[in-house]
């Protein structure tokens, strides 16, 4: 087997770089502030009953807080939102100041105004996956009516639909 096919870090990075995916932010509330951060590993878990998870890197500044959390925020941004996706994934951005637009919703958890959907999960466990936790949170309400198109992250940028 050549040695560039072999199980890597950069192998995976390379191969996920051709997958599009589309672009959340997660929040929580923690005993200092909100926190949150860009993620595109969401998924569906289950529709009975609704569950979803995504993934998060235990070195991430958000990791603490979503480790403690009872309950987090998960957005489905749209296409006008790359720059909210970039500053949540920025290190070190002060996340929550302006120009984001957020307010405090069902049990405490940050929720971003403007997001194609939004949802409210309880978190049921965190699953040690590597250097990562894969969250798994049970839906107890959420909000699909945001209007728009979806943002997609692929080959290391954001980018849009194309019909």
């Amino acid at each position: 087997m050549p040695a560039d096919l072999l199980a890597t870090p950069d192998l995976l990075r390379s191969v996920f770089r051709r997958h599009a995916a589309g672009v959340t932010v997660i929040t929580a509330r923690g005993d200092a502030g909100p926190v949150g951060f860009t993620a595109t590993s969401l998924a569906s878990v289950s529709a009975e009953p609704p569950m979803l998870s995504f993934g998060v890197g235990t070195g991430s500044s958000s990791w603490p807080v979503i480790a403690a959390a009872d309950h987090v925020g998960v957005h489905i941004l749209g296409e006008h939102q790359q720059e909210l996706a970039a500053t949540f994934a920025r290190s070190g951005a002060d996340r929550f100041a302006p120009p984001t637009a957020w307010r405090e919703g069902p049990e405490g958890v940050p929720v971003l105004d403007g997001v194609l959907a939004w949802l409210v999960g309880r978190v049921v466990t965190r699953v040690p996956a590597g250097d990562h936790r894969i969250v798994i949170a049970e839906v107890v309400l959420g909000d699909p009516t945001g209007t728009g198109r979806p943002l997609l992250y692929h080959q290391g940028r954001f980018n849009r639909l194309r019909d």
